[in-house]
């Protein structure tokens, strides 16, 4: 398990960059090191269900000093460098050189989580403009979540991260832990980058729009007789922007001072170590423990979901460097079984494990396993063992339940009125927003959600309105029966064209879509809508 980065070990793996290159997961040779330099080996274990759990081993004494600038340190090892006179990365590098504001929040955002990542890309001997790509995916903001149910730093998608051992549970979320997604975001653009002949812009191609597409765009590419490197391809909007923005983005860090913009240094060392927990623990005994916040406890553990971390693991902590030792010595000064409140709980009439889960913010597994219940049935006077947070919901303001509760109160400040709805069987977010008349991005943004999300029946919506719409009233609401429809775009059809004839609006079928309403359809190409079809009688 990788529980403590040391400052000398920090330092001595910076070393790797002079290492000669021995596998084939790089795309140039490097400078050949001497026989006095440190070769770094790892515990991890390909297929590792749990990743970030690694440990560097075998590091020899420091021989030279490391850059004491982080942000130097990163741009001396940048390899993708023959593009800087790509107008496609020219575009994006005065985009960006016009927004400094924002490479400062990067710069801040990023620090906590950097020289982690730049450890990690060091070890694979990776190109190390890579460390700035959770800057594309998520502006390093760990608790991001985008289209496609993407998450965290590096925005794995639930199939790329169950390909990757990415766990998923009530407690936790490896998709939002940095150090498990940083593994596995690494070791999946080296599988990417064999199985794309050691070309690194397919590789980042693909970890953006998925192998299949691109190798789909290979294969028309040399079916015209036309060239398939990734320049040439013919790749989703999103996906052609993605590559052209990173390098962009590193050659103006590395060009920072010459172009007049100031980037906060970082310094060139460990920001965290990690700490084994041996067991659940509840992160505001945690914070107390370490004398941090509970907020910056979740900020360096951001995979951790609920009040606590998961009672199944992965049971360790990431503490910032000068609270470590305090937090060390003070755990070790409370047994496993004393990290959790506990309170012993009466069943009453009408109970159920999953209401008694709710109510004390617990979930099932978790009460059955302190209980050693085999099976869901419980009866009235039971008595059940539970574990309960030792402080108020509040105090836990970056759980996910907490994050929601967040974004469901953002409408408040507008003036408007909240209505809440239960999610019934076969609803969407599309058909509740049509049901509600509220634009459906809104209506996922007050929820913490993205518009293509599935819903969970007996979840509970916030919709905020100016004038509540009474949706049992004899209005188009109360009759409209929602239906989806999948319509191919034939010869001379338009956006304005379709909208009438379906009786829907333009901007809700680029929304639904994901299209620009000042570009022409193409014949033959899908679209998605959702009907009303109440409103078709006639038509």
């Amino acid at each position: 398990m990788r529980m403590s980065i040391s400052k000398n070990k920090s330092k001595a793996i910076f070393l790797v960059l002079s290492l000669v290159i021995l596998g084939a997961c790089a795309p140039q040779p490097r400078q050949e090191s001497s026989a006095t330099e440190p070769k770094l080996k790892t515990s991890c274990k390909k297929g590792s269900i749990r990743r970030g759990d690694c440990k560097l081993q075998g590091l020899a004494e420091q021989t030279q000093e490391a850059d004491s600038d982080l942000w130097e340190h990163i741009t001396s090892g940048f390899q993708l460098t023959d593009y800087t006179d790509n107008p496609r990365v020219q575009e994006y590098f005065e985009f960006y050189r016009d927004r400094p504001v924002y490479l400062q929040t990067i710069s801040e955002r990023s620090s906590r989580y950097m020289h982690y990542i730049v450890e990690a890309i060091n070890e694979r001997n990776m190109p190390l403009e890579f460390a700035l790509l959770p800057a594309i995916e998520s502006s390093f903001d760990p608790f991001a979540y985008s289209h496609g149910r993407a998450a965290g730093l590096w925005q794995f998608v639930p199939v790329t991260a169950r390909h990757m051992g990415l766990p998923r549970t009530w407690w936790y979320d490896g998709r939002r832990d940095v150090l498990a997604s940083t593994e596995a975001a690494l070791d999946y653009l080296l599988e990417l980058h064999s199985r794309f002949d050691g070309d690194w812009l397919l590789a980042m191609a693909a970890y953006n729009s998925g192998a299949t597409t691109v190798n789909r765009a290979i294969r028309r590419n040399r079916k015209a007789g036309r060239d398939t490197d990734f320049w040439s391809l013919s790749l989703p909007e999103e996906t052609e922007a993605y590559i052209p923005k990173l390098l962009a983005l590193t050659q103006l860090i590395k060009r920072s001072e010459e172009e007049g913009i100031a980037i906060a240094p970082i310094p060139n060392e460990a920001t965290f170590e990690v700490i084994d927990t041996d067991g659940q623990i509840d992160l505001a005994q945690a914070a107390e423990l370490a004398g941090i916040s509970i907020d910056e406890i979740y900020h360096y553990n951001p995979g951790y979901n609920r009040w606590a971390t998961d009672p199944n693991g992965p049971h360790r902590l990431a503490i910032p460097v000068q609270s470590a030792e305090q937090f060390r010595q003070a755990l070790a000064g409370i047994p496993p079984s004393q990290r959790l409140n506990w309170r012993r709980y009466q069943v009453a009439p009408g109970d159920s494990l999953i209401k008694i889960a709710r109510r004390f913010n617990t979930d099932i597994a978790t009460i059955k396993a302190a209980n050693e219940l085999k099976s869901n049935a419980i009866r009235a006077g039971q008595t059940l063992l539970l574990p309960s947070a030792s402080m108020d919901d509040s105090h836990y303001s970056l759980s996910e339940g907490q994050r929601l509760a967040a974004a469901q109160q953002k409408g408040q400040s507008t003036g408007k009125q909240a209505v809440y709805h239960q999610v019934k069987s076969g609803e969407s977010l599309w058909t509740i927003s049509r049901r509600y008349r509220v634009n459906v991005n809104e209506l996922a943004r007050w929820n913490n959600m993205v518009p293509k999300d599935p819903l969970k029946i007996g979840r509970k919506l916030v919709i905020w309105q100016s004038e509540p719409i009474s949706v049992a009233s004899g209005d188009r609401g109360s009759r409209s029966v929602i239906r989806w429809v999948s319509y191919t775009v034939r010869r001379g059809d338009s956006l304005a064209r379709i909208a009438d004839r379906f009786s829907v609006n333009v901007n809700e079928i680029a929304q639904w879509n994901n299209i620009d309403t000042s570009k022409y359809l193409k014949p033959g190409q899908v679209l998605s809508l959702y009907v009303d079809v109440t409103q078709l009688s006639g038509r």
